[in-house]
């Protein structure tokens, strides 16, 4: 049996031996079409591949070898090597995936929801617009809230024609008039007007284009014409301000490039995007801005009245408001000689406009808009008082010519969306605190 065992085994190797061999003679042979068994088939692929890429071979095994000499290197490093080639595209993919899902944030999602609806809920727009809102649904958000645009979206475009067809024939009725035909009170309220504008925001590019000029020049003066009982009052220019960035920036979506931290107007504020905006898009923008200024300037319109009581009973309740938050600080100010008149009647009467930048402006906007009536008026005390204590330990330290200094050219160049909401939180808990009390209006 032994012998039996050996003699197969010898058999079995006298036949590797003779594939082998025959494997060797079918490499030096390319054209042998006599080999059918699978071993020479594979023999002969692999022959053809040798000779026809020999030289592809050779540099793929100086390839590998330094891909193995990286591979291992940066293995030592604790460095992961790159993916292969085939997998580039897979992996640009995989890294700009996220980085897009992380723009739509879930305030923008919500906004999404919102606004895309049927019939607005006005009580979730405003909840979510408290806390501000993205730069691409602000200018729709802001009509809705003003009364301006009808919640229900069959009646919207006959609305807005409606409105803006309005507004043409207002310009027509009183501005493009001759001079001769305006009263002596108007044409004094015209010179006021033509006086200011060029005054409106100067330091923003947007302000100093000419057709927006005129724009604010045709929109201030009619709004003194159809409302001769307060008729035209320097700040109310102001006021106009934020509304055409805003209402410009949604006509130029496709311009601006926004963001989800409320900054992306620049190149609608610095005004280059006026060389891309049509005359149409412009008139359009002029009468959405007088109804939506005419809608908010209803809700404190005796700020602008004879003397200007509203501006007083706010200016009144700040200091009486400090006094109770801050008594240091209200004393201070009473030692050396200020008045709360003397910086808090620019404050109300411009709603803090010269104080901050527009950027910051539009989003305490937000929140003012959001709150409804008396967001202008009352939550604003709560934010110019908020916002004056900011500064108490400054102002404790300074006497009477540094503190007017100072009120007069607010630090907050460099204010960002991210100080406007830490004030705003400030004034709500001041609010909740006194809101419907007159406990901040007494001293005892």
């Amino acid at each position: 049996q032994q012998q039996q065992q050996q003699q197969q085994q010898q058999h079995s190797e006298g036949n590797q031996v003779e594939e082998k061999s025959l494997d060797e003679e079918n490499s030096g042979n390319d054209h042998d079409e006599t080999n059918t068994t699978s071993t020479t088939t594979t023999t002969t692929t692999t022959t053809e591949n040798n000779n026809n890429n020999n030289d592809d071979g050779d540099e793929e095994d100086k390839n590998t070898d330094n891909h193995n000499n990286n591979m291992e290197a940066k293995e030592d490093e604790g460095v992961l090597p790159p993916l292969p080639s085939a997998d580039k595209t897979t992996t640009s993919t995989t890294v700009s995936k996220p980085k897009f899902e992380r723009q739509v944030s879930y305030k923008e999602t919500q906004f999404d929801k919102v606004m895309t609806a049927d019939v607005v809920s006005m009580s979730e727009l405003r909840k979510l617009a408290w806390n501000g809102i993205p730069s691409k649904h602000r200018a729709q958000a802001w009509k809705f809230m003003l009364g301006y645009v009808p919640v229900n979206k069959v009646r919207r475009d006959t609305t807005l024609q409606r409105k803006r067809s309005e507004y043409k024939e207002a310009i027509r009725q009183h501005y493009d008039i001759d001079d001769d035909i305006r009263t002596s009170i108007e044409q004094e309220t015209l010179r006021q007007v033509l006086v200011d504008v060029p005054r409106t925001a100067p330091e923003v590019g947007l302000f100093r284009d000419d057709r927006i000029r005129r724009c604010l020049a045709r929109l201030l003066y009619i709004w003194a014409m159809r409302h001769p009982a307060s008729s035209y009052v320097q700040g109310i220019n102001d006021i106009a301000t934020p509304l055409v960035t805003v209402f410009l920036s949604s006509h130029a979506q496709h311009l601006v490039n926004y963001d989800n931290t409320n900054n992306s107007n620049n190149n609608v504020l610095d005004g280059s995007v006026m060389a891309e905006i049509s005359d149409d898009i412009v008139e359009d923008v002029e009468a959405d801005v007088y109804w939506c200024l005419t809608n908010l300037l209803a809700g404190i319109q005796d700020h602008y009245t004879s003397d200007q009581p509203g501006v007083q009973r706010m200016v009144a309740r700040l200091e009486e408001l400090v006094n109770r938050i801050d008594a240091q600080l209200s004393e201070h100010l009473k030692n050396v000689g200020i008045e709360f008149m003397q910086f808090a009647f620019k404050w109300m009467n411009c709603l803090l406009l010269r104080e901050f930048k527009l950027k910051c402006v539009m989003r305490l906007w937000d929140t003012y808009i959001a709150e409804g009536d008396g967001g202008f008026e009352e939550f604003h005390v709560y934010v110019c008082a908020a916002f004056l204590c900011q500064f108490s330990t400054t102002l404790q330290a300074m006497e009477f010519d540094e503190i007017f200094g100072f009120l007069q050219q607010m630090p907050t160049d460099k204010w960002t969306d991210t100080d406007v909401e830490m004030l705003l939180s400030q004034a709500f808990v001041l609010s909740t605190l006194f809101e419907g009390s007159d406990a901040h209006l007494t001293s005892g």
